[in-house]
């Protein structure tokens, strides 16, 4: 075979290349970074004296995965504060509260995420609890999925929020009967209190950064897209940290920032992100994305959906959710970022708002033609069938969090009751957009939830959580394995515009993930049990499990 010797060569097991044209090889070589070749024996011959021979031991060599939906500077940071995601009891919480403000008596507020809405009568924590454990100081915990806070007494002391404070328009102060705030801010609403916490420091978000960086590259990931690159709702701008790193060379994925749309202001900001996009697109670092938040969340009645929600009776309310931006000027948005050559992320959750943002599609679509600007909608729970087939015919990819598609308390308790049987049916519906023809990508949405890739994997195969015995969530939205890793690896490379990624190619770059078992040889139960051995970015190794 033609070529210099390769730098590393990967034999002894199989290797899932996720392309079509050659599924499954028995070698790899590596050289400068990229894939010199890929087959089997004849692969052997690139090999030289200083060639590192990789023995994969019968282990599974793969593309590295990517994330098309997560928010890795946040979560990091959130991995040093107080970390509420690893218990779901409201003891354990208040315990770890306790346990956080004794060991930093000199933080002035205390601050973390993590918590679960299904741990508390109705979803809604109250002051009084984190008043019995810290009654000196403010605490703002933001939940597990960051689109509410429990706060306590102090915290709403702080902000002036009394009995008499109105609900902002994008969110709402939960109350007692006598109007006053129980402790519970949704959506935006937990802005009155966000913005008097201390900000985060240059310091904590690039460590937090690098400690999430280690983190997934520990779970075979390799490149992502952070969905909240900069303000808005409570959220740091994480720019500096992701600057730093690109510039020192330090990051070593290759991230695409997503810009977050201000919902409060119009086109006069398309200039700064335009600024932006030239200006913090560096080494691995590239921001050609805006980040669109068109609704909310079902647990807490934000997301936007077509009709109303039901009470705890079932009877419909006057309560439809929440369009963050009116639809008209949404479709002018859009079209603006896209003829700017801008990629669109939407936060698209509720059904009326998957139709809004598609409907924006559309507009660009129309007034535009048609441009590789790969707009692609994030969340994705409840899906009109009329819908579906206008993902492929839009070109508009269907970023899916796997994980959420399962019974689980909050699904089962918080949700389903309040959307009605038949509307329930409509959730996170990934084999019919398959089936239609929709380009699918996958993420995490960490902090939210894991972003171990194959715990999400686990869940788009079974329908079902690792190690969860439930019954199968809606079982005729299933993925094959393949299918939902190509979500992971090719699906996800295509929304991030790296087009000689997520497929083990020769020439493209050699971002790798040596998995501890093949996936595909075991049952479909057993998927979850899987995990990185090895990790490689262009070649270079940025993860060894200690048993590697």
């Amino acid at each position: 075979m033609p070529g210099s010797a390769a730098d590393l060569l990967f034999t002894g097991g199989p290797i899932r290349t996720m392309d079509p044209g050659h599924a499954v090889a028995s070698a790899l070589a590596v050289r400068d970074g990229r894939i010199a070749a890929v087959g089997d024996r004849e692969v052997h011959d690139l090999a030289g004296p200083k060639t590192e021979v990789v023995d994969l031991r019968g282990r599974v060599l793969l593309p590295g995965f990517q994330d098309a939906h997560i928010h890795a500077v946040t979560g990091g940071v959130e991995l040093g504060e107080c970390d509420l995601s690893a218990v779901t009891d409201v003891n354990e919480y208040l315990r770890l509260v306790r346990s956080y403000a004794r060991s930093h008596p000199d933080r002035d507020w205390i601050t973390g995420s993590g918590w679960s809405m299904e741990c508390f009568d109705g979803g809604l924590p109250t002051r009084e609890l984190l008043d019995s454990v810290v009654p000196d100081r403010p605490v703002f915990l933001l939940n597990r999925d960051h689109h509410g806070a429990w706060v306590n007494s102090l915290a709403l002391d702080r902000a002036g929020i009394t009995a008499t404070t109105p609900d902002p328009p994008d969110g709402r102060i939960e109350r007692g009967p006598d109007g006053a705030a129980i402790g519970m801010l949704q959506e935006g609403a937990a802005e009155l209190v966000a913005e008097l916490v201390p900000a985060r420091t240059e310091a904590d978000l690039l460590d937090g950064l690098l400690r999430a960086q280690s983190m997934l590259h520990g779970y075979g990931i390799t490149a992502w897209q952070d969905a909240w690159m900069s303000g808005g709702s409570g959220f740091a701008d994480n720019s500096t940290a992701y600057l730093r790193a690109a510039r020192d060379g330090v990051l070593t994925a290759s991230v695409i920032g997503a810009l977050w749309w201000s919902r409060d202001s119009g086109l006069e900001q398309l200039p700064e992100l335009l600024h932006r996009r030239e200006s913090w697109s560096t080494g691995n670092l590239s921001c050609t994305t805006v980040k669109i938040m068109v609704d909310g969340i079902a647990e807490n009645f934000t997301a936007a959906m077509t009709s109303p929600y039901l009470d705890s009776c079932g009877c419909a309310t006057g309560n439809s959710g929440h369009s963050f931006i009116e639809p008209e000027a949404l479709r002018d948005y859009v079209t603006a970022v896209d003829a700017e050559d801008f990629q669109v992320h939407f936060h698209a959750l509720g059904d009326r708002a998957v139709r809004e943002a598609l409907d924006a599609v559309e507009a660009a679509r129309t007034r535009n033609g048609v441009r590789d600007t790969r707009p692609h909608l994030a969340h994705l729970q409840v899906v009109r069938p009329e819908d579906i087939a206008r993902f492929p015919r839009l070109g508009a990819s269907a970023n899916i969090q796997p994980l959420w598609a399962a019974h689980e308390p909050q699904m089962d308790e918080l949700t389903i009751p309040f959307l009605g049987p038949d509307r329930a049916r409509l959730q996170y519906p990934f084999g019919d957009l398959l089936r239609a023809g929709a380009h699918l990508a996958a993420g995490s949405d960490w902090p939210v939830s894991s972003a171990d890739p194959m715990q999400g994997i686990h869940v788009a195969v079974n329908r079902v959580l690792h190690g969860c015995e439930a019954p199968v969530f809606l079982p005729e939205q299933r993925l094959e394995l393949g299918v939902a890793l190509a979500a992971y690896t090719s699906g996800a490379a295509y929304v991030n515009h790296r087009d000689d990624s997520g497929r083990l190619r020769t020439g493209y770059t050699a971002d790798l993930v040596v998995l501890d078992r093949d996936p595909f040889d075991g049952p479909a139960e057993a998927i979850g049990d899987t995990h990185a051995a090895l990790t490689y970015v262009a070649g270079a190794r940025v993860h060894a499990a200690p048993d590697a």
